[in-house]
């Protein structure tokens, strides 16, 4: 898969992730459908990463280069905190279901594993960041601080014709 579709997939879902995390900037509605639309973008993430997964998942248990371990078990555990929190707010709906006539008592217990999976991913997140942001650098200024610096340097470099009077 090409990095620009990566980063720019990438961006989507960490921007939604901000937006989403923090339901009183937006309202119950939007933070809702906001975060089914995440979960979505989620999904195609790891799509379009299926290869490294079924990979490092594979060779797991056998002689690895640490880093791919130490990411895998932070991006399950961070998958399994999506989930969570998905599952959760579903449970928890004030909109999504509603909107759907689909009723369900909601219990504090679904309200507690929500902020709790929501704390766990914001943490995963962190480190699944840190652990990428070498290549968020280099993929960041391939494809968005260069272009521009190409750019003007082709346009400095280019001649002003010269008029002459004949």
């Amino acid at each position: 898969m090409p990095a620009k579709t990566n980063l720019i997939v990438d961006s989507l879902i960490f921007i939604a992730f901000l937006v989403a995390f923090e339901p009183s900037l937006t309202g119950i509605a939007i933070h809702e459908w906001l975060s089914l639309a995440f979960a979505a973008t989620l999904v195609i993430h790891v799509i379009l990463h299926w290869d490294w997964v079924i990979q490092v998942g594979v060779k797991f248990f056998r002689k690895l280069f640490h880093s791919s371990r130490l990411n895998f078990v932070i991006d399950a555990i961070l998958f399994i905190a999506f989930i969570l929190v998905m599952l959760s707010g579903l449970l928890i709906s004030k909109a999504i279901l509603p909107t759907l006539g689909i009723q369900i008592a909601v219990s504090q217990s679904w309200r507690f594993l929500h902020s709790w999976s929501a704390d766990i991913s914001v943490f995963m997140l962190a480190l699944h960041f840190a652990l990428h942001w070498k290549w968020i650098i280099n993929t960041f200024k391939r494809y968005l601080i260069d272009p521009f610096k190409r750019r003007g340097t082709a346009q400095t470099m280019q001649t002003v014709p010269v008029r002459t009077d004949d």
